[in-house]
Parts: structure tokens; sequence; C-alpha cells
């Protein structure tokens, strides 16, 4: 058992194809032109395998990918490289990452401020974003809300099947600190015609919203735009996620 990624970012593309990371770029594409009327230099946290930066990428963007995962950034060089498209990408913390020259953009999605499994590392992502961060530059990222973690991932597990891989998604979820336990069993057909099995398991903590526009603010960004999801209309009660759109002062 693992607390990465590690083994997942084999078949990470496969298992999140219900993901629509074009809407994520043409959501985060629609957010930068109405404040800067022009695109520039974006830095992904928590890129995982590139989806999203190779769409950014298409758009005219330049784009640097951060993930703590070597794993996930080497698929992520492929697949940019195979599709003939132009991104970096560097092997850092978020808590801690830092850059050559300060970014335009900062992007976290998909769960990445999540995995931070306490305020105080939220707040040293925040720092480190602020620091990196133009001034007039934006960061924009989404969050799993609590609503989420308490109702809709709570204990339950769920199954994905495919031809060659069978995977067993467990969760269990602890109330003292709105977080998620999750357990991933992976059972691979390998080329004799028996099963493989892989266990991975990494926390995922959710924070109340007012908590992380405290946190934003207390790093010198801050919170401007909230949205349901990446929509458009404002966040409700049940929202199982919202993005947040902040500002560096």
């Amino acid at each position: 058992m693992t607390d990465s990624y590690g083994i997942f970012a084999d078949y990470y593309d496969r298992f999140t194809k219900n993901v629509s990371y074009s809407s994520y770029a043409d959501r985060i594409d629609n957010i930068v032109l109405n404040r800067h009327k022009k695109r520039g230099f974006v830095v992904d946290l928590g890129c995982g395998t590139g989806s999203l930066d190779m769409l950014l990428a298409d758009k005219g963007y330049k784009v640097t990918g951060i993930d703590r995962s070597v794993e996930m950034l080497t698929i992520a060089e492929k697949k940019l490289r195979d599709a003939g498209k132009k991104a970096s990408f560097v092997c850092q913390d978020m808590t801690s990452f830092s850059l050559l020259r300060k970014a335009d953009v900062i992007i976290s999605t998909l769960d990445g401020i999540n995995h931070l499994n306490s305020a105080e590392a939220v707040e040293r992502t925040f720092s480190r974003v602020s620091k990196n961060l133009r001034h007039g530059g934006i960061f924009v990222f989404d969050v799993n809300t609590v609503y989420k973690h308490r109702n809709t991932l709570g204990n339950n597990c769920f199954i994905f099947d495919t031809d060659d891989v069978y995977l067993g998604w467990q969760n269990d979820y602890r109330q003292s600190d709105e977080s998620v336990l999750i357990t991933l069993d992976f059972f691979v057909n390998t080329n004799d015609g028996k099963n493989s099995r892989f266990t991975e398991s990494f926390r995922e903590r959710a924070y109340p919203v007012m908590k992380i526009f405290g946190m934003l603010m207390k790093s010198g960004l801050v919170p401007v735009e909230i949205y349901d999801g990446i929509g458009y209309k404002p966040p409700k009660k049940t929202s199982d996620r919202v993005l947040i759109v902040a500002g560096k002062l």
C-alpha cells in the first residue's frame, strides 16, 4: 500500500475518461481572457498526466506542469511529445514549489488542493502561489466540498471494469477532519491469464469555503469569484465541487 499515484499513473487516463478536460480548458481560458485579455504563462499544480496542459498549450499558453509523482510526469511528457505539443514538466511538491519566473496564471484542478491533508499544508501552498504569481495574476483552482465528502464519497465504494483491469474504489470517511481515505485495489490481467493485485491509498480532505477564503487572504491572495463546479452559476449547499478564482494583491 502506498500514498502516491505510482501504480494508478498507468491507468489514470483510462479511469478518468469521464472528465471533460476540454470544458476545463475552455473555462480557464474564459476566466483568463476576461481578466487579462491575453494568454500567457500558466503553471498547473498537480498536473497529473498532462491532459489539461496539452489543451492549454493548444490555446497558445506557455505551460509548465508541476507534480510530485515521477510516474505521472513521465506519462505526461510522453503524451505531449507524441502529440507534438510543447510544455515543460517539473517534479516538485506544490507546498514548496519554486519557479524561475513569475506566472501569469496558476491553476490546480481535480482534487489537487484536497490532497493537502492539513490547513498548514494548504497555507504553505497558497503562500507559494502568491510568491510565484506576478502582481495582477490569478490563481484558479477547484476543490471537492465538505458536502461531497459527507454525502457523495462518504463510506461508499465504486467499481470500474475494463477489458484488462478491474478497479475497486473504497472510501472511508472521517468526520473529525472531513477527510476520506481512498483505497484503490487494481486487479490486472497478466499475459498468463492470471490477475495481479496492486493496492494504493491516499487521503483527501475537504475544507469549508470560508476557511479557504481566509487562508487565501492570509497568503496575500484575494478571492474574487466562486462558481458551482466549472459552470457559471454560484455554488449551492449541495455543490460537490466549487471553482475559485483569486487575485494577487
